[in-house]
C-alpha cells in the first residue's frame, strides 16, 4: 500500500472510530435521559428524605435514619459495597420539645426553635423577662439578683431584616457573584460571647433573641461545643421578638412560659459518610473515580428540603440511572453522601484526609462533581477558574440545554463539599441552581420545605448529574486539576 493510500486509510479509519464513539455518547446520553424521565425515583426519594426522614441535624437519630435509608435504596439498586465511612465528629444532639408563650398582657404562641446543642430548660419556666439588649457588661452585671432564674431578652429589636437573595446566576452572559451573602443579624450592646458568659454567671434560666429574617421566618443554627451546663438558647421570629422587646423597654415586661427539652447523644461520637460505586470496567482505568456526592445533613428546623435534600436525591438518582441503563464505565463511578456539612465540610474533609493523603491516592480521582446551595434546576457547574476543564464541561453540557443547562461559568464558590478536593489540588466542582427565595427565606430556616422545588426539577438535576458523572467516567483523560500559582 502506498503511503498517501495509508494515510487514507487511517484518516477514514479515525473518521469512522470518532463517528462511531459519537453515536454511541449520543446513545448512552438519550438512555439516561430517558430512565430519568420515565422511571424516575426522584420525587419518591425526596418525599420519604423532607415528609417522613425531615430535618437531619449531623449527630442526630434523624441524621442516622436518613444514613441508613440511603444504604438500603443502594443495596436495592445493586451498587456495590454501599456502606458508611465513620469519623469523630462530637456528642449528637436532637430537639424534642420547645414551647414559648406569651402569657402577659395576652396569650400568644410564639413562633420559636432552641439552637443546635443548647442545654435544656430545667421544666417550664415562667415570669416576666428581663430586657438587657440594650446594657452594657457592666450594667448586666448589677444586675445579678434580677437576671437569676430569669427569662432573657439579649439583643436590641430587630431593625435590619434579610430582605434578599445573593445574585441569580446563570441568566446571561455577565459575571456571576458567589458566595455566601453578608445577612443582616441581631445586635446587642455586649458581645454575644461574654453577654452568655455574664448570664450563665449569673444563673439565667433561658435566653431568647431574635431571628433577623422577615415574616415569621426563624434562622437557626448553633455550635456543636456549646458546653452541657450553658444557658439555653432559643431563637424567636423577629416581629415577635421586637414585640416583646419593646414592652420591656416601656417598663410593662411581658410574662412568659417557655418550656425546651433536648437530648445529647455520647454513646458513638463518630458521624458518618454514605459510600456505594459502579465499579469501572477498563482495566487501565477502573482504579480512577468519578465521584459525585451532596451532603445528607441539615440543620434542624423545617426539614432540610433545598439545604440540602433535592442535592442528596439528584447524587442518590443518577446512580440508579447509570445502574439502570446497565452501561459499564470506564473509571469506577462512586456516590458519597457527606455529613457534618453544616458545621464546616467536615465529611468531604476527613474523607480527603482518609482517601487522598498520598500523591498516588489524589492521582486516582478523575473529578468530584457536587450538588449543594441553591433550589430548582441544574444550569450548570461553577469551573473554579479552570478553564481547561471548562472546555471539556461546555461540551458535556451542550446536549443537556433543551433541559434547561443553561451555562458553565468560570467562577468559583465556595462553603460546600467539593472545597475540601480543591485545597487538596484536585478538580471539584459545584453545580449552579438558582438563589430564588434561598439566602431570604430557605437556608437554615424553618421554611426548608419540599414546596421550593418541583418534579421536574428533581428530575432534570439527576439527568445532568448522570449524564456528566457517565462522560467523565468514559473520557479518555481525566479532568484537569485547576493549574497552582
Amino acid at each position: 500500500m502506498t503511503y498517501p493510500r495509508l494515510v487514507l486509510v487511517l484518516l477514514l479509519l479515525g473518521g469512522a472510530l470518532a463517528s462511531g464513539q459519537q453515536r454511541d455518547t449520543s446513545d448512552m446520553l438519550a438512555r439516561i435521559r430517558a430512565e430519568g424521565l420515565q422511571r424516575s425515583r426522584a420525587l419518591a426519594l425526596y418525599r420519604t428524605l423532607t415528609d417522613e426522614i425531615g430535618a437531619r441535624l449531623t449527630g442526630s437519630p434523624a441524621h442516622m435514619q436518613a444514613a441508613r435509608w440511603a444504604i438500603d435504596r443502594f443495596t436495592e439498586w445493586g451498587l456495590a459495597s454501599p456502606h458508611l465511612e465513620p469519623y469523630e465528629f462530637g456528642r449528637g444532639w436532637q430537639l424534642e420539645h420547645v414551647s414559648v408563650e406569651m402569657t402577659v398582657p395576652r396569650y400568644v404562641p410564639l413562633i420559636a426553635y432552641a439552637e443546635a446543642w443548647s442545654p435544656p430548660t430545667a421544666g417550664v419556666v415562667s415570669g416576666r423577662v428581663v430586657y438587657v439588649g440594650d446594657k452594657t457588661g457592666a450594667q448586666i452585671q448589677a444586675m445579678t439578683a434580677q437576671l437569676r432564674g430569669a427569662i432573657v431578652l439579649t439583643h436590641l429589636p430587630q431593625t435590619e431584616f434579610v430582605a434578599g437573595d445573593r445574585p441569580q446566576p446563570g441568566l446571561d452572559d455577565r459575571p456571576v457573584a458567589t458566595g455566601n451573602p453578608v445577612l443582616a443579624s441581631p445586635r446587642s450592646v455586649t458581645p454575644v460571647n461574654e453577654l452568655m458568659a455574664l448570664l450563665g454567671r449569673a444563673g439565667a434560666a433561658v435566653v431568647l433573641r431574635p431571628s433577623a429574617y422577615r415574616d415569621g421566618t426563624v434562622g437557626v443554627t448553633g455550635n456543636r461545643a456549646t458546653p452541657s451546663d450553658a444557658v439555653p438558647s432559643i431563637v424567636v421570629a423577629g416581629e415577635q421578638y421586637n414585640v416583646l422587646a419593646r414592652l420591656a423597654v416601656e417598663g410593662r415586661p411581658p410574662s412568659l412560659r417557655v418550656e425546651l427539652r433536648t437530648r445529647y447523644f455520647e454513646e458513638d461520637r463518630n458521624s458518618y459518610n454514605v459510600i456505594a460505586e459502579i465499579p469501572g470496567q477498563d482495566p487501565s482505568l477502573r482504579d480512577q473515580v468519578v465521584l459525585i456526592g451532596a451532603h445528607l445533613d441539615s440543620w434542624h428546623t423545617a426539614s432540610g428540603a433545598t439545604d440540602n435534600a433535592d442535592g442528596a436525591v439528584a447524587a442518590m438518582e443518577a446512580m440508579r440511572i447509570i445502574r439502570a441503563i446497565g452501561t459499564a464505565p470506564r473509571r469506577t463511578i462512586r456516590v458519597a453522601l457527606w455529613s457534618g456539612e453544616e458545621q464546616g465540610l467536615l465529611g468531604a474533609r476527613a474523607y480527603v484526609a482518609q482517601r487522598f493523603n498520598t500523591a498516588a491516592a489524589r492521582d486516582q480521582l478523575a473529578v468530584y462533581l457536587n450538588d449543594d446551595p441553591g433550589s430548582g434546576k441544574t444550569l450548570g457547574f461553577y469551573m473554579e477558574g479552570n478553564t481547561a476543564a471548562k472546555a471539556i464541561f461546555d461540551r458535556w453540557l451542550a446536549p443537556l440545554r433543551d433541559l434547561g443547562a443553561t451555562r458553565n461559568v468560570v467562577e468559583k464558590i465556595g462553603s460546600t463539599d467539593h472545597v475540601p478536593f480543591n485545597e487538596a489540588g484536585l478538580p471539584g466542582f459545584n453545580v449552579i441552581k438558582d438563589f430564588n427565595a434561598y439566602d431570604e427565606r430557605t437556608r437554615h430556616t424553618n421554611a426548608d420545605y419540599p414546596e421550593r422545588t418541583t418534579d421536574d426539577a428533581l428530575k432534570q438535576s439527576a439527568i445532568v448529574m448522570a449524564s456528566f458523572a457517565w462522560q467523565a467516567a468514559m473520557a479518555d483523560e481525566k479532568i484537569p486539576p485547576q493549574a497552582t500559582k
